[in-house]
């Protein structure tokens, strides 16, 4: 039946439509293209580096503003093709990519990942999610919760303010938008107490949102909490 489906609907490049030898790839030229991290990054908010370490390094703005998170970790950086892909997730309604973004995003995580953590995705409010239809980090997070063998919890956070865009905002005023605005969900009904926590978001800017979400388990009572995002937003090195 496989085979037969594979006549009919060959695979196709997520990108560029082109024909791939499997399903949920990427053609020769446009995984050429596609920034994947490799190298050196920081260990807190995955900010490229440069140089060579044996150690895990952190850069001058996480030593100074510090991470409420103990490890984070990006697969791609945000532009050409890397923002064409979260873009096709978060607005173009295609599910398809969260399945090979998982994967790449499980390579980054190298084993930083506790084998009990619970899988938790940066929430939508409710507004937003019923225009979308959907929680592209909740796809992502059902897609590494797989891989990894771990538990998803799509209900563990709730935000229950509406917040403005972040586009065109600085630093702090993205981190005074997103205080307070998301809380452990009261009826989730799997505790965050004494648990370690994979918190899962398409991109990481500022880190606001995902300090934000990474205090509301902590306040909650969750032991650790470990960073996974698709793309980081950052300057060339």
């Amino acid at each position: 039946m496989r085979g037969a489906l594979a006549l009919v609907y060959p695979p196709r490049c997520l990108l560029c439509g082109g024909l791939v030898e499997s399903d949920h790839g990427l053609c020769g030229p446009c995984w050429r293209d596609t920034p994947f991290l490799g190298g050196l990054c920081c260990d807190l908010c995955a900010a490229p580096l440069p140089g060579h370490s044996q150690q895990a390094e952190i850069c001058d703005s996480c030593r100074t503003e510090g991470r409420p998170w103990a490890h984070g970790s990006a697969a791609l950086l945000y532009r050409d093709n890397g923002r064409k892909l979260v873009l096709m997730l978060k607005h173009g309604d295609r599910h398809d990519i969260a399945r090979p973004a998982a994967v790449w995003m499980a390579r980054r995580l190298q084993g930083r990942v506790p084998k009990d953590a619970l899988v938790v995705p940066v929430p939508l409010h409710l507004r937003r999610h019923l225009r979308r239809h959907y929680n592209q980090s909740a796809l992502l997070g059902v897609a590494l919760s797989r891989l990894l063998g771990l538990q998803h919890v799509p209900d563990a956070l709730l935000r229950r303010r509406a917040t403005p865009s972040l586009d065109g905002k600085g630093r702090d005023a993205r981190f005074a938008t997103l205080e307070g605005a998301i809380i452990a969900d009261p009826r989730n009904r799997v505790p965050l107490k004494g648990r370690n926590v994979l918190l899962v978001d398409d991109v990481m800017t500022s880190g606001a949102t995902l300090s934000a979400a990474s205090l509301a388990c902590k306040e909650a009572g969750a032991a650790q909490v470990v960073v996974s995002v698709l793309a980081r937003v950052a300057k060339d090195t």
